[in-house]
């Protein structure tokens, strides 16, 4: 790791940015708009979350130095065009986080997390409502399904409009599963996917009563799966089997064993 502090590193890497933008620099890079570069930014956080999900230390800095890159060329893009400098950008995020902290930047009190996040969720409608928009108009538009499902009850509760009780959670968990089981009984398709997306949507709110991200809980399931189905095809590769051919019996067997070591 280098000594630089971080206000080093910064304008070093800001230098090779502009090295890559100049005249006689890269055909790639000066073609680039902050639009051309937005799925790579959504590629690198994916890289940068893999990573923290795996405890890669080394991983993460690589990855996080590649947010901090497309974060910088697009900042850089917009001061070219005039529309605002990295400079801006800190400065709005610095006030926000002290507006949206008025229990540590002011005299507010708060006594539990609750509490702490309806008041946010208050603070940021405030500054976002000024054409009297809806609770969910903060909502980011592009977010994964299950992470929007659980970003949309975490508002809904901090508005008060969730269920009492866990139990009362959990009964209407019970009846979203009836429904589905009634729609796949019925066969009909249409039914089928509307009420397994009632029940997933269900799921994660249930997930969030219990302090579990579902967004996060199926990754740590997929990364799981992944890892025994890789070990399985390993075991049968060192005794010579062909594991395709392997009837659902033999399969089981072997990750069974699998999932014993």
């Amino acid at each position: 790791m280098s000594a630089n502090t971080p206000a080093d590193a910064l304008a070093r890497l800001q230098g090779v940015l502009d090295a890559l933008l100049a005249p006689d620099g890269c055909p790639w890079d000066k073609t680039q708009t902050p639009r051309s570069l937005c799925d790579y930014v959504i590629e690198e956080a994916f890289e940068l979350v893999d990573c923290i999900r795996s405890d890669d230390p080394a991983g993460m800095a690589e990855e996080l130095g590649d947010v901090m890159f497309l974060l910088l060329f697009i900042a850089t893009l917009a001061a070219k065009h005039g529309d605002f400098t990295l400079a801006d950008a800190l400065t709005v995020a610095s006030d926000k986080m002290v507006r949206r902290h008025p229990h540590v930047f002011g005299d507010v009190k708060v006594e539990t997390r609750d509490e702490l996040l309806k008041n946010w969720e208050r603070i940021k409608r405030a500054e976002k409502d000024k054409d009297h928009q809806g609770l969910f108009a903060t909502l980011p538009k592009g977010l994964p399904p299950l992470l929007k499902a659980y970003r949309i009850h975490s508002k809904a509760a901090r508005a008060g409009f969730t269920w009492e009780s866990d139990a009362a959670m959990r009964q209407s968990l019970d009846a979203e599963k009836a429904e589905l089981d009634a729609a796949v009984a019925s066969g009909d398709a249409e039914a089928m996917a509307e009420e397994f997306g009632d029940y997933l949507f269900s799921l994660a709110e249930y997930g969030r009563r219990l302090g579990l991200k579902a967004n996060s809980c199926l990754d740590v399931a997929n990364n799981k799966f992944l890892a025994r189905y890789n070990a399985m095809e390993a075991l049968a590769k060192t005794r010579g089997l062909d594991l395709d051919s392997l009837d659902m019996t033999a399969k089981n067997a072997l990750w069974d064993e699998v999932k014993k070591g």
